[in-house]
């Protein structure tokens, strides 16, 4: 198929140049970029997260007299 495309002249250039050492044409170096472009973006959106849903038990809270931002006090209130 055949389509037209604005490219930036020095990449242009870069990739004609890269062509020709390899012996490919500027058309298969440009299918293989965009070729790789969609499958690393593909990766990318599969590689994303998903929802985590935590379990949470009941219980009566933290116990009177424990700072939970002081990591010592409450270490040692574990300890304890």
């Amino acid at each position: 198929m055949r389509t037209t495309v604005r490219i930036n002249e020095q990449l242009l250039a870069e990739a004609k140049k890269r062509a020709a050492e390899t012996g490919r044409t500027l058309t298969s170096m440009l299918e293989e970029a965009l070729r790789e472009s969609l499958q690393r973006q593909a990766a990318a959106a599969r590689a994303r997260p998903r929802k985590l849903t935590l379990k949470t038990v009941g219980g009566t809270g933290v116990r009177p007299g424990v700072d939970l931002d002081d990591s010592s006090a409450l270490l040692d209130a574990m300890e304890s």
